[in-house]
């Protein structure tokens, strides 16, 4: 079963084990949030810069880098 996730009301489908950064830019996203006027997605991809926060399933503050989707999911952007 592949994995789907919901992200800004959108189906994003990922691989197993992806992370939701990952499937975001095999999507076709470069960015899913802003900061101080400047689109941020993924920079470091490591969890370091956290460019790439998003809110998942209410939870404030996760790194779409490190967090692997999951099916049924519900990621939102985050303004910092």
């Amino acid at each position: 079963m592949t994995p789907a996730f919901e992200f800004d009301g959108q189906r994003v489908e990922a691989r197993e084990g992806q992370t939701i950064a990952g499937a975001l830019i095999a999507s076709g996203r470069a960015a899913w949030r802003t900061a101080a006027g400047a689109e941020r997605g993924v920079f470091c991809g490591i969890g370091v810069c956290q460019d790439c926060v998003v809110t998942v399933n209410g939870a404030a503050g996760v790194r779409a880098c490190l967090r692997s989707a999951c099916d049924g999911d519900v990621v939102t952007p985050e303004e910092r």
